[in-house]
This record gives C-alpha cells, sequence and structure tokens, in this order.
C-alpha cells in the first residue's frame, strides 16, 4: 500500500513537472524568435480589398496600404523587427502559410473552422458585416437574399462570403473569382446581378463608382465566423500571442477607427483624384521588364533542355528515352499554373530562400523544353535518312552528323514553329503572376486595384502584349526569308 502511495505521488510529481514544460514548449515554438533572428516579418496579403488593402502609387513605386498593413507594420514594429509585405491571390495565402513562404497572413481573413484546421488565428481585430454590391441601376429590384431568385451572384474563391451565398443562396448560381477586381467588373458588364463583399470594402467600392450601390442582404451569419484575423503556421503560439498583444493594444487606443480607416480613407480619395492612366504607366513598364526577363530567360533555358530531350527521345539508349518520353508526357499532361504553383509552394517549402521570380522562371523553362522537344525531334525526322548515311559514309561521326547536316536543316525546317513557341511563351508567362511576380498581368492588377476601374487597365494591357508578340512576330519572319534564300 505504501508503495502505491509512492508510485502515486511520483506521477502526480511528473504530470506538475510536464505542465509548465508543456507551457514552455508552447511559448518558445521557434517561430517568434526565427523572425527576431532574421530580423524581418513577412506578411502575406491580396492587395485588392480596400480598407484593408489595396496598392498606390508613391513616388513612381507601388506601395501597399490600408488598414490591415497598418495593424501589419504595428505589430513588425512591436516585435523590433521589418515589415515585408507580399502580395498575391487570396486564395493562396494560407498555401504560402503552410509552406512558411510567409510568417503570417493579414487579409481581411474571417478565422473560420474549416480554416482553424490548418492554421491558427489571432483574435479578431475587427468586425464588419457581410453585404453586396449592386448596380444601381437595379437598386429597385434588390433588397435582400431572397431578391436573388435565380440570379448570379459573384464572390471571392475561399471566402467567407463564397460559402454563404452557396449556402444561404441555394437558388443563385455562384460565380467564384480570386479577384475582387474581376467580380466588380463581371458586376459592371452583366456578367454577375450582385457580388457578395465585407461592408468596409463594398462601401469603397460604391463610394468611388458612381455607377455601384451597397445593399445589406441580411445574411445569417454566426458571430464565432465574422470579423478579421491574423493567420499564423499552425502550433505558432509564439507569434499569435504577440499579436494578440499587438491587437490588445490597438483596441485600447482605437486605432483602426481613430487612426487606420480614416488614412485609407484618405488614400483612397487620393488614388480617385489621380487615377488617369497615364499616372501608372510606370507600372506597365515594371511589367513589361518582368515579362520580357521571364521570357528571355525561360527561352534560352528552355530550348537547351529541349534539344537534350529531342536527342535523348531519338536515341538508342533505353533508359534515357523512356525518362525524355515520361518527362515530355507528364509536363504536357498538366497546366502551367500547377506546375508554377508547384515550383514555388512545393519545391519552394524545401527551398525556403526561392525568390517567386525564380521560381517563375524555372516553372515557365521546363513547360517549354517539354514542347521544344517536340517541335525540334519533328524536325530532325523530317530530314532523310539518305543525307544521315551519306555522311556517315564520308566518315563524319554520329555528333558531327548531327552537327552540320542534321541540326542546320532541321532549324530552318521548324524555324516557323519555334518561333510561334516564343511568342506563346510570352502570353503565357502570365500565368505567374498568380505567385506574387510583378510581370506584366500583376501589375496590370495593381492598377485596377489603384484606380477602381477594370477595363482600360485590361485594354491597355491586351495592347501591350500586342506590340511585344508582333514585334518578336517580325524579327522571327526576318530570320525565316534569310535562311530561306540561304
Amino acid at each position: 500500500m505504501k508503495s502505491k502511495k509512492i508510485w502515486i505521488a511520483l506521477v502526480i510529481l511528473i504530470m506538475m513537472l510536464l505542465v509548465p514544460l508543456g507551457k514552455v514548449s508552447a511559448s518558445n515554438d521557434g517561430y517568434l524568435q526565427k523572425v527576431k533572428d532574421k530580423g524581418t516579418l513577412v506578411v502575406g496579403t491580396s492587395a485588392d480589398y480596400p480598407p484593408y488593402e489595396f496598392t498606390v502609387k508613391q513616388s513612381g513605386k507601388t506601395s501597399y496600404v490600408g488598414l490591415d498593413i497598418e495593424i501589419a507594420k504595428k505589430f513588425a514594429k512591436d516585435l523590433g523587427v521589418k515589415l515585408e509585405i507580399k502580395n498575391m491571390n487570396f486564395d493562396s495565402l494560407l498555401v504560402a502559410l503552410e509552406t512558411h513562404k510567409v510568417d503570417a497572413v493579414i487579409s481581411g481573413m474571417n478565422p473560420t473552422p474549416e480554416r482553424q484546421k490548418s492554421v491558427d488565428f489571432s483574435n479578431v481585430y475587427y468586425r464588419g458585416q457581410q453585404y453586396m454590391l449592386i448596380n444601381k441601376k437595379d437598386a429597385a429590384l434588390y433588397k435582400n437574399i431572397h431578391s436573388f431568385k435565380n440570379k448570379t451572384i459573384g464572390a471571392q474563391t475561399g471566402s467567407l462570403q463564397y460559402d454563404l451565398v452557396k449556402k444561404q443562396m441555394k437558388n443563385n448560381q455562384v460565380k467564384g473569382l480570386a479577384k475582387l477586381n474581376d467580380l466588380v467588373i463581371a458586376l459592371e458588364s452583366g456578367k454577375v446581378n450582385a457580388v457578395a463583399m465585407e461592408e468596409a470594402t463594398a462601401k469603397a467600392f460604391a463610394q468611388n463608382n458612381s455607377s455601384l450601390k451597397v445593399i445589406n442582404p441580411e445574411f445569417n451569419v454566426n458571430s464565432s465566423q465574422t470579423g478579421s484575423a491574423m493567420a499564423f503556421p499552425k502550433g505558432a503560439t509564439s507569434l499569435v500571442k504577440a499579436a494578440d498583444k499587438t491587437i490588445a493594444e490597438i483596441q485600447k487606443k482605437n486605432l483602426i477607427n481613430k487612426q487606420y480607416i480614416p488614412l485609407a480613407g484618405k488614400y483612397m480619395t487620393n488614388n480617385s483624384k489621380k487615377n488617369s492612366m497615364w499616372n501608372y504607366w510606370t507600372y506597365f513598364a515594371k511589367g513589361i521588364e518582368y515579362t520580357l526577363i521571364i521570357t528571355v530567360v525561360s527561352v534560352f533555358f528552355g530550348f537547351i533542355l529541349g534539344v537534350i530531350l529531342a536527342l535523348l527521345r531519338l536515341s538508342k539508349n533505353k533508359l534515357g528515352k523512356a525518362v525524355a518520353v515520361a518527362y515530355i508526357e507528364f509536363v504536357r499532361g498538366t497546366p502551367l499554373m500547377v506546375q508554377v504553383m508547384f515550383v514555388y509552394f512545393g519545391v519552394g517549402a524545401v527551398i525556403q530562400s526561392l525568390p517567386a521570380l525564380l521560381a517563375g522562371i524555372i516553372a515557365v523553362s521546363l513547360n517549354s523544353a517539354a514542347y521544344v522537344a517536340e517541335v525540334i525531334r519533328s524536325g530532325i525526322e523530317s530530314i532523310p535518312t539518305g543525307q544521315t548515311e551519306a555522311a556517315r559514309s564520308l566518315g563524319l561521326s554520329q555528333s558531327l552528323t548531327y552537327r552540320y547536316v542534321v541540326i542546320p536543316q532541321a532549324l530552318k525546317n521548324i524555324w516557323p514553329a519555334l518561333g510561334n513557341e516564343f511568342i506563346t511563351l510570352i502570353k503565357e508567362s502570365s500565368i505567374v503572376s498568380i505567385i506574387g511576380v510583378g510581370d506584366l498581368m500583376y501589375q496590370m492588377q495593381l492598377v485596377q486595384s489603384a484606380t477602381y476601374k477594370g477595363v482600360i487597365p485590361i485594354f491597355i494591357t491586351m495592347v501591350i502584349y500586342f506590340v511585344m508578340t508582333f514585334g518578336l512576330s517580325k524579327v522571327l519572319g526576318y530570320f525565316e526569308g534569310r535562311m530561306k534564300h540561304a
């Protein structure tokens, strides 16, 4: 009996020791210290959500502003580190967080139970109702969710509003898009009848567009799902506690209503006054620069890898041929968008320092190589076998035969197809905008967000792409003519 009591006492003692140890491990999980050690807090956001986060032009450069950005600045300042903003699609933010491409996410995000399964949230820092944006001419038709029977409602994919529309407006068709700017364009053009969004954001769009109106559709919203909070990796208790401390101070001083929202409104007003497209020419210029960098580098490496894959596929080496065929078929059988996301989020989870631009170039190069390989293979196979046999009978080795006889003629035959692949690459490079690379498509979205104009930036971007592709087409045509003359 005495020994039993001793064992019970030992168990109680161990449990008493484990409780504080558990607390220590939770608060010292390493996340907060890691941020302090590198001296930078990397925060992911989707900067198309005024007044939470949006872009403005300051001294010719893009700046991220809004009440969420101010909270992020205060949080970084409290931690004693610099703030780095990474702008990407809303539905890519949690993936970036889970793969540790960012330390935190602040983007007007609601801490829903589904999201809480994969990430941790801070306390809610701001609450707003769920509203709808409609065309002003339809104001008499739509009053609440019951007025929209058999209509199409737009909502941002991955958002609380998307789920609300899907669950509470079952007689309606929901159209989900990644960017709110695209949804507003769809509303103005009649593609959707309304767009569901958070109250402050809906009012921001309506204030800057006289053809739009805000209504309260009276969604039935669970209070636990409302409000905006910061998101952190699962288990980052130390960062969550630090964020809660900053949020408590912000709420105590009422900084959101006294400073952050008025400042966001000021930026929005200034943007409205200078929303001429000419004021944003530097955005388009920067987009052209990144697009050309991605295209040129991807063409270079894609061509080299394509030649290697083509030769492997034509070789008698069974292993090399199998590898080349497997690579080509796999790459051609998967979308480029998925490949870009895999390189950035998948490979990037292992190589944390992998920049978005480099990830985009790698993905586009690997994708282009598969198509170039098939073009080159078809060109090589178009050369009569008699020429190869004649070259070998004259004493040329296989490598010299390919170098001086086969490849030059094959290149002449495939030049139009190869040129078409290069032209296509300029347009396909736009996909890298989903991971935050500042190409032309990405810059167009920033202009849309800053000016509240949807169609004009699209038209300008379309013209720029045409000029680039048409110019390259003429250059390729010139060399094609020289080859025919030769």
